[in-house]
């Protein structure tokens, strides 16, 4: 198997308003795991949701007619991502794909070209261990730090209190690594994460920089900085709506 995909999505989106778990909640009139089907079409074998717990019987009636087959994890305690993520290791071990990709739920409006861009990055058996799109903005939400040579030394989050510069360089919710990485680096860094000095969370993303001290990374700007908006507000769903509206595919 060549790459399978996995969406955390335990969260409930209560910041989106309404009573659809986040993953279904309409973008522009289809939900938005039908948009990562869709987008990943070309690239995964098998998908991999993480579900809330009382998500599981409305996901699983809506993803059975996914084009790829979808198995459902359930997430019971809002740790979060880095554990969220940790729960597809007995399948990766049991598929074996030679990569695994990561995208969270609201990450809709990726340009099928950084996709590409993705895949082409990660071909080849000399692949590094973690290929991931950024993306450049004013009042960055994330910030990866780099030193002088271009290395991620360190991720800032603005939630958990970190001071912010004013412009900065986030990542876009997409990361594609090595099965090898998943299955011994993660759990290697897992042992002892950076958590959230506000939410007290266990993060996925210094695992970024912990792999850039100890292994290959490869990453570069999407081809729109607004493809690399999440969606977690009324405000942020308007505005993916409007980007896709008018972007040409």
């Amino acid at each position: 198997m060549e790459r399978v995909l996995i969406v955390p999505a335990a969260g409930r989106g209560s910041r989106l308003g309404g009573t659809l778990p986040k993953l279904l909640v309409p973008v522009n009139g289809r939900p938005m795991v039908d948009h990562l089907f869709t987008l990943y079409a070309g690239l995964s074998d098998y998908a991999l949701i993480v579900v809330h717990p009382t998500a599981v019987e409305r996901v699983r009636a809506h993803v059975a007619a996914a084009p790829c087959p979808v198995e459902l994890v359930v997430q019971r305690e809002p740790t979060g991502m880095l554990d969220a993520i940790l729960l597809a290791r007995p399948v990766v071990e049991h598929l074996a794909p030679r990569r695994v990709l990561i995208s969270w739920c609201d990450q809709v409006a990726i340009h099928p070209g950084t996709v590409s861009r993705l895949q082409a990055a990660a071909a080849g058996p000399a692949a590094p261990d973690l290929v991931l799109p950024t993306s450049t903005s004013p009042a960055p939400y994330v910030h990866l730090v780099r030193d002088s040579a271009g290395v991620i030394t360190a991720v800032l989050h603005r939630r958990e209190g970190d001071v912010m510069p004013p412009v900065g360089e986030s990542d876009a919710g997409v990361f594609e690594m090595s099965r090898e990485m998943f299955l011994n680096g993660l759990p290697h860094y897992a042992a002892a994460p950076q958590t959230g000095a506000c939410t007290g969370e266990r993060n996925f993303l210094p695992f970024v920089a912990w792999v850039a001290s100890r292994g290959s990374i490869v990453s570069f700007p999407c081809l729109d900085p607004e493809e690399a908006v999440g969606i977690n507000t009324p405000e942020d769903l308007a505005a993916v709506e409007a980007y896709l509206g008018r972007r040409v595919p």
